[in-house]
């Protein structure tokens, strides 16, 4: 039998390292890479790959997010890779999947290899992948965290941390306390993943943080001023003002 595998990964260095360890697999076939979750889950509809290396984070949709959109029938054996979220990692352990843990070296590479082959030989399904599935959408689709490029690494914000978020191009700029950080990300984008509970819209170019808004502010031209914590003020326009006015139960002064 010869193993069709998926690489997904956002970072080209990534898949380009997994294919080459792959290379001395001779049981193994690579039968595509993608650079974002919403490419993967259409790859894995179309090549139904045995296997698939699939990043944790990555755009459009993250591993857990590709994961809870794949139907079925079309689910494969699945190795994680991660250069972080050891939360995750842990959760992993309790649902039996496996997982590589950036960055890993050839002979765990070849275990979790090994361990691909034998759920493939059972050919009994992947129990523990459903039950993961059953948990994420369980658990609600709304990000807890966010990855952000800073220079060579990635950090990790809580979306609890963050004040605000402010559209720039095709970029967001998240608020954080007094530091700003960039994602490349829509706006409307990363706003269906955000909690509602937590976020709303005041602007088409900005979000706020509900907990983080202290008073509200008559403005001109019908618009009403947003102060934050700190002292930031952002235009809640017209155009968002009564659902948010309904919400933030706070008196303008």
């Amino acid at each position: 039998m010869t193993i069709r595998a998926l690489l997904v990964d956002d970072e080209a260095v990534a898949r380009r390292r997994i294919r080459r360890l792959l290379a001395g697999e001779t049981d193994i076939t690579v039968v595509g890479e993608c650079a974002d979750g919403a490419s993967a889950v259409q790859a894995i509809a179309a090549a139904q790959p045995h296997v698939v290396f699939l990043d944790v984070q990555m755009p459009e949709l993250d591993g857990f997010e590709v994961v809870q959109a794949l139907k079925p029938g079309d689910l494969p054996a699945i190795v994680f890779v991660t250069a972080y979220d050891r939360y995750a990692l842990r959760a992993f352990d309790v649902h039996a999947i496996d997982y590589l843990l950036k960055p890993f070296t050839r002979e765990r590479f070849r275990t979790a290899v090994s361990r691909a082959r034998e759920r493939l030989d059972r050919r009994s399904g992947d129990g523990g992948l459903a039950a993961l599935i059953d948990e994420l959408r369980s658990r609600g689709r709304y990000l807890a965290r966010l990855a952000v490029p800073v220079g060579s690494r990635t950090a990790l914000l809580e979306c609890a941390d963050i004040d605000w978020l402010e559209a720039a191009d095709n970029y967001v700029k998240l608020h954080v306390d007094r530091r700003e950080y960039l994602l490349r990300e829509t706006l409307g984008t990363l706003e269906q993943r955000l909690d509602p509970a937590d976020f709303a819209r005041i602007h088409r170019s900005a979000i706020v943080r509900v907990d983080r808004v202290v008073a509200l502010r008559p403005a001109t031209h019908g618009d009403v001023h947003v102060e934050l914590r700190g002292g930031c003020r952002l235009t809640l326009s017209r155009t968002y003002r009564d659902r948010v006015e309904s919400r933030l139960l706070f008196l303008r002064k």
